[in-house]
């Protein structure tokens, strides 16, 4: 009988002390289109589902385009929105007197001293851009690089200033973010200048409709699921940037007990390749959904967050297969971000950052979003529940609520679990021997392909290529069928084992008919020869 093994994890990465920034339904006004019912709808079931009081969802007469003129925006959805939070008491702005720098000199500033609320909600309907203003002059234009001479905007990262109307602010060009890469969610507040604004939106309303009840799911059940990483090994400086925030990203996952893929080719993944459980995915930079996520069926987790690097990842969210922000919650992402015209690359939000706060920091989806902005009054929409908050429970909270729960989830904490092992630095063979030990692994495709990968990485095929087969026997997803076929065939073709890896081969062109690498599974099939007779199979250990 074998020894149940101890992994050594560091007591904090296990009881992680939660942010105490987060708020509830009460700390959020609902914003919807009066022209559209749809709208209404979306903004009822939010209120619903999150207790927002009655008081605090708002309809406003506006167009049903995604676009709006600067003029629109100002009369028909910015200024009354002001109006109607200063009125209906859900914040306070008072006067006050700021002294220059130069002696003697003052002014008046208006500020928000006081607020019932941190964020907004815009529903299904309410304009997404707003468009140049060609007659605007603002003083200082002049000293503004020429790209950035515009003032076009998301309506979102807009409204975001609503805190700083009443002292007016250049509309031109972005706004730096005071609180770009903060680690104090608290301070993510109008009382300190900013409106945190998320929109629930899509393709239809739907789709907008569901992204609260996902992410309702995930707060309750965690955000179980494998990490996607789409770099370009890119070494230009001018955009090296954008390779470097998305591998902050991966490597935050990884240190958070995620299962992480990695895709540094100058192409975006493949659509050949099995993207299966996603629960968190960034990369660049394709105009349109392209690969995995343009196949008919794309496996998201319920609570994913996917985002793509793009100057115009949302310069629509009505379609289904343009730009990036529409298809990804088309196909079943729970929150995304994107930029409705060109932000430029240090302008875009830095993914890094956004991983770190609400992965490690346990921030909310807003917070995370916004401490991620490098600007303000620019570019990005931010799609998604302000308040989910899929890591709000330590990591032992969520073991124990899935146990009593009798939850298939337990097999993704297990693997989160021997992730973070190995993250300390636990010997692999260690880890090994706790998966053998565990009777959930014998159940659990999932923790039984873990076993396989470790017995590959230690150079122990033969044990490999028999947790492969026994995990095809489990219970899995297509996509996770079509990586075990595809590791399983690679492995018995390195140890000769040929007619085996044919048939794993052939097995699938027989299951995925559709398969976008068909002929490169052909191809392989028409080179693997005959195992020579009398050849025996490697013993196993």
């Amino acid at each position: 009988m074998k020894t149940t093994y101890c992994l050594i994890i560091a007591a904090g990465i296990l009881a992680a002390a939660v942010n105490p920034a987060f708020g509830g339904g009460d700390e959020v006004v609902v914003v919807y289109n009066s022209r559209l019912p749809e709208s209404k709808d979306v903004a009822d079931h939010y209120a619903e589902m999150r207790s927002v009081p009655a008081n605090q969802v708002l309809g406003f007469d506006l167009s049903t385009n995604e676009e709006v003129s600067r003029e629109e925006f100002r009369d028909m959805l910015q200024r009354p929105l002001a109006k109607a939070l200063e009125n209906g008491k859900l914040w306070r702005i008072s006067s006050d007197i700021e002294t220059g720098t130069d002696a003697g000199s003052s002014r008046v500033i208006w500020k928000v001293t006081d607020s019932k609320i941190r964020y907004a909600v815009l529903c299904f309907g309410i304009p997404l851009r707003i468009a140049e203003d060609t007659s605007l002059t603002e003083p200082g234009e002049a000293d503004i690089k020429p790209e950035l001479r515009r003032n076009e905007a998301a309506v979102d990262s807009e409204l975001a200033c609503l805190p700083m109307l009443r002292n007016g602010y250049r509309m031109s060009g972005p706004m730096k973010n005071p609180f770009y890469t903060t680690t104090n969610a608290a301070l993510l507040d109008p009382t300190n200048g900013i409106l945190l604004v998320t929109r629930l939106d899509g393709p239809t309303a739907a789709i907008a409709r569901g992204l609260v009840d996902k992410a309702l799911e995930a707060e309750s059940n965690g955000l179980w699921g494998r990490a996607y990483f789409d770099l370009r090994g890119i070494t230009d400086p001018n955009y090296k940037l954008g390779d470097d925030w998305i591998r902050g990203a991966e490597e935050i996952s990884r240190l958070c007990g995620f299962e992480a893929d990695e895709d540094t080719n100058a192409a975006t993944f493949p659509a050949g390749y099995p993207m299966d459980h996603i629960a968190l995915y960034a990369g660049w930079y394709n105009d349109d959904a392209c690969g995995p996520f343009a196949r008919p069926a794309v496996e998201f987790m319920p609570g994913a967050f996917a985002y793509h690097l793009h100057s115009f990842s949302a310069m629509t969210l009505r379609s289904t297969t343009q730009s990036w922000c529409g298809p990804l919650l088309a196909k079943g992402a729970t929150a995304t971000m994107g930029c409705v015209a060109e932000p430029y690359l240090q302008a875009t939000p830095d993914i890094g950052t956004f991983f770190g706060r609400f992965l490690f920091y346990r921030f909310n989806f807003a917070e995370a979003a916004y401490a991620a902005q490098p600007a303000l009054s620019w570019q990005t929409t931010i799609i998604g529940d302000p308040l989910y908050r899929p890591f709000g429970k330590t990591h032992v909270e969520q073991r124990d609520d899935l146990i009593k729960l009798h939850s298939k989830y337990l097999e993704w904490w297990q693997l989160e679990f021997v992730n973070l092992a190995l993250v300390e630095r636990n010997p692999a063979t260690r880890v090994a021997d706790y998966l053998e030990d565990l009777n959930l692994t014998k159940q659990s495709s999932v923790l039984t392909e873990k076993l396989a990968d470790i017995y590959s990485r230690l150079g122990k095929p033969a044990s490999a290529i028999r947790d492969y087969q026994a995990a095809l026997k489990l219970d899995v997803s297509p996509l996770q069928r079509l990586r075990l076929r595809l590791d399983l065939g690679e492995k018995l073709a390195e140890e000769g084992r040929n007619d085996e890896a044919r048939d794993d081969y052939q097995a699938i062109l027989d299951e995925n008919p559709d398969y976008p690498d068909r002929d490169k599974i052909a191809g392989i099939l028409a080179g693997l020869a005959p195992t020579p007779a009398g050849t025996n199979a490697p013993a196993q250990p």
